[in-house]
């Protein structure tokens, strides 16, 4: 029986919450397909402001993925080609996935997948590396980057001279971090830098960076006028021709019985080589003159060796008579005492230690009076 007071149930609002889900859905649809146009885009302004600098970048093929979160760029043999160089230089990998998440696009997330090939565009490749997992991270945008992080686990680079492969580093984990101090990528940035190695050996170096080592490094760069891009060597230039150089506000060194921490400022000298000088404090000096190879003595090498280590004969027939002669008999033993008392004896972290300037002279290293070797030119 109808009853006048009783209204049909209107049933709209229970498909409402179910409306605003479609609406909202639609319109993060768009949002993502539109940030993906902008990343496209994005990506080929880049890759252009980059070619006109001399740096080529391109993919065999490219994809745009990551719905509907993140936005993702595959990028299947990546390939870098720096034609800055003299002869150009060209970097090509197996793949390289870039993410960044939609409510977050100014820090991008990055991972690549070895082996890379290192060499002469068009040519062989003359370095090989491969790891077990290599990421990056990457804040700010394109065109104002503010900080960059690279992780590489269990990395191998070797230089490919016939008929083997020649290791040149190894290392149980890489990682580098920088970021603007001071400044902006347009006028006079500033950058702070920082090197973790573990496990690390250079083979390829000298005897003593063969010996698996650890080293903790960190510091600010200057003399940079902007960002603007260019090749590195000509930015190198324009750090020498400023005066800038790299202070080094923290270094850290240890390789098995041997400690070695290290303050001061290196400069680049009108040929590219490195000037300036650190304050070096050493714990364990024997054990490090012994993987130098000084503990052999002049016998082996000859009048080679005998010549290297003259500047040191020197220093310390100066500071007693008669002790330099002493140093060519017994070399090794006798050097570290004589480092011993041309330096500062203190302590470092619980062990005895010296202090010692570590000189860079257009490139020729010692360490007190004890010559260490030669740096390359940078440019």
């Amino acid at each position: 029986m109808y009853h006048p007071t009783l209204r049909p149930r209107r049933r709209w609002p229970l498909f409402l919450p179910f409306g605003i889900v479609v609406v909202l859905a639609a319109a993060w649809c768009g949002l993502w397909f539109y940030a993906a146009n902008r990343a496209q885009i994005t990506i080929d302004g880049w890759r252009a402001r980059e070619a006109q600098a001399g740096r080529v970048y391109s993919c065999a093929n490219q994809s745009i993925g990551g719905f509907p979160f993140r936005i993702e760029v595959n990028c299947t043999t990546p390939v870098a080609e720096i034609r800055g160089g003299t002869p150009p230089v060209a970097l090509q990998a197996t793949s390289m996935l870039m993410a960044a998440q939609i409510y977050d696009p100014t820090l991008l997330i990055g991972e690549f997948t070895g082996p890379i090939q290192i060499g002469e565009a068009g040519q062989r490749p003359t370095v090989v590396g491969n790891w077990r997992l290599a990421q990056s991270s990457v804040r700010g945008t394109p065109r104002e980057p503010e900080r960059v992080s690279l992780v590489l686990d269990e990395p191998r680079f070797e230089r490919m001279v016939a008929p083997v492969a020649e290791t040149l580093v190894t290392a149980k984990q890489i990682q580098f971090h920088g970021r603007i101090a001071q400044g902006s990528v347009r006028a006079d940035p500033v950058l702070e830098l920082a090197l973790q190695l573990v496990g690390a050996a250079a083979p390829g170096l000298n005897a003593l960076a063969a010996q698996p080592f650890d080293a903790d490094i960190a510091g600010t760069l200057n003399g940079l006028k902007n960002f603007s891009a260019k090749p590195w060597t000509d930015r190198l230039r324009e750090v020498q021709a400023a005066g800038g150089g790299f202070d080094i506000t923290k270094a850290r060194i240890a390789q098995g019985e041997v400690l070695m921490v290290a303050t001061g400022t290196l400069r680049l000298s009108p040929s590219g080589r490195l000037d300036g000088q650190l304050r070096v404090t050493v714990a364990g000096v024997e054990k490090m003159l012994a993987l130098l190879g000084v503990n052999r003595g002049t016998s082996e090498g000859g009048g080679r060796l005998e010549q290297k280590l003259a500047p040191a004969f020197g220093a310390l027939d100066r500071i007693a008579p008669g002790l330099g002669n002493l140093a060519r008999e017994k070399a090794g033993p006798t050097i570290a005492a004589g480092l011993n008392l041309l330096g500062e004896p203190t302590m470092l972290e619980g062990q005895r230690a010296v202090t010692l300037p570590l000189r860079f002279n257009d490139g020729a290293v010692t360490l007190g009076p004890i010559p260490i070797g030669d740096t390359p030119a940078l440019f």
